[in-house]
């Protein structure tokens, strides 16, 4: 998958499970943009406008996380925070301080799309 954050193209890998499956379809069909804003010092969340299927299990995140929260929002994750979430996937080869620095302070739009 492919996130775009202003002119920054990252990649990232999808995990293997209903939720990254259905999240792929959606973005077959068309790329998502999701508004997101900071929460807490340790993520960025915003609405993805679309319910997906839940598979929520314990996790410790880690910069880069991509994360599904109560099955509507989407959250990238630049600290470690341990709750019940739904692993999407995680945004390949970067650092905690180099997406902090790319999701800067307050609001940000964030594209996702699918490799072409």
């Amino acid at each position: 998958m492919i996130i775009t954050i202003g002119n920054t193209r990252l990649t990232a890998t999808l995990a293997d499970n209903s939720s990254a499956e259905e999240l792929k379809k959606k973005l077959a069909k068309k790329p998502i943009t999701v508004k997101m804003r900071d929460y807490a010092n340790m993520e960025k969340v915003g609405f993805l406008k679309r319910f997906l299927p839940k598979n929520d299990e314990p996790i410790t995140t880690q910069p880069g996380d991509l994360i599904l929260y109560h099955g509507c929002m989407l959250v990238i994750y630049y600290a470690p925070n341990t709750y019940n979430f739904t692993r999407l996937g995680k945004i390949d080869n970067i650092t905690r301080e180099s997406l902090m620095e790319l999701l800067g302070k307050g609001k940000v739009k964030v594209t996702l799309s699918l490799e072409e």
